[in-house]
């Protein structure tokens, strides 16, 4: 298979430029894809038409107004697309994130002193900002009223960053959604990884909770361990009821098991994406490229939004697999780069 970045950009997101990267494409008939009619259609369906008025060109504009007077799923997404098998020579990487649910208070108290905060006004649209340390150790953020809450673990505000949403629960009972606010332009940094190096523990051994519970046991250490990370998110409050799921990059409501991050250098936001996960549990279905992820880059690397609360977050943390993802794409699309892939 011959590489052409040029014709991808032309073929698949006008003004996208490739000419740096080496890229290979394969387009398949559905009987190719394993599982595929097995899958509820309809379900993929319903999530998909939830974001394909997002879709500005011609084309997908066309086929979600198809999308939104069919009952037929399967015979839908058959007529219409071609899957499209795109890499660009990284590994594949299919994890797991969730919406984290923190129980938190409106106040500081001697238990709850972990501020989650909004962004401030001078945070710059572009470039790098204050890293993690310098906002944590130099006071930065203090004294400005930009605390929407707080919570009594510092670990559980970091992982909260690395998901970019979450649900907050007082202690009165009300609830409250927050959402991805903006960032300190920092690339992140795995602390997990950063424990592996230092030999504290082995890769496999590696998770949320066993991080949460060594800087428990090691708060000094531990406050070094997170400032490893130069990354740091800010959060805005969302209006967003409790029975539906948090906003992703296109401002619409996540559904479990069906909504998936993509990089969407390579993958058009909203487009349906055929997954075939590896790994203990394996996963094929269809799924909707509906958010992105500061980590989720490369061609054949993407997040599954696994649901709400602490349940979802166990399971979320055991996906690490690998096998293959394949973008649906418009027909005409899809044979453009047939044609020229065969010249």
């Amino acid at each position: 298979m011959k590489t052409w970045a040029a014709i991808f950009a032309l073929a698949l997101w006008a003004g996208q430029s490739w000419a740096d990267q080496e890229l290979t494409a394969r387009v398949l008939e559905f009987n190719e894809l394993t599982g595929w009619s097995q899958d509820d259609h309809n379900s993929a369906l319903g999530v998909f038409t939830q974001t394909c008025p997002d879709l500005k060109s011609a084309d997908w504009q066309s086929l979600c107004a198809i999308a939104q007077h069919t009952n037929d799923g399967k015979t839908f997404f058959e007529s219409f697309f071609k899957p499209v098998h795109i890499s660009d020579g990284s590994a594949p990487l299919f994890t797991g994130y969730f919406e984290p649910e923190l129980v938190v208070s409106r106040t500081k108290t001697s238990k709850y002193r972990h501020p989650i905060y909004r962004a401030p006004d001078d945070l710059p649209k572009t470039g790098k900002w204050f890293t993690r340390q310098q906002l944590n150790d130099q006071g930065i953020l203090t004294n400005r009223g930009l605390e929407i809450a707080w919570a009594s673990d510092p670990v559980d505000v970091f992982f909260l960053q690395i998901q970019g949403s979450g649900r907050l629960r007082f202690s009165d009972g009300e609830t409250l959604r927050i959402g991805y606010g903006g960032s300190n332009g920092h690339k992140y940094r795995s602390i997990g990884k950063e424990l592996v190096r230092r030999g504290v523990y082995q890769d496999h051994q590696v998770s949320a909770s066993v991080i949460k519970k060594w800087v428990g046991r090691n708060p000094s250490d531990g406050r070094a361990l997170l400032n490893h990370n130069p990354s740091f998110v800010f959060f805005r409050e969302l209006q967003v009821s409790h029975h539906k799921g948090p906003l992703g990059a296109m401002n619409r409501s996540l559904t479990p098991l069906r909504s998936i991050a993509i990089d969407p250098a390579f993958v058009p936001l909203g487009a349906p994406v055929w997954l075939d996960k590896s790994g203990e549990k394996p996963m094929r279905r269809l799924m909707i490229a509906q958010d992105t992820g500061s980590v989720i880059k490369g061609a054949q690397r993407a997040d599954i939004f696994i649901g709400s609360g602490k349940t979802a977050g166990k399971e979320a943390a055991k996906i690490k697999d690998t096998g293959s993802i394949y973008v649906l794409l418009p027909i005409k699309r899809a044979l453009t780069l047939l044609s020229e892939a065969r010249k």
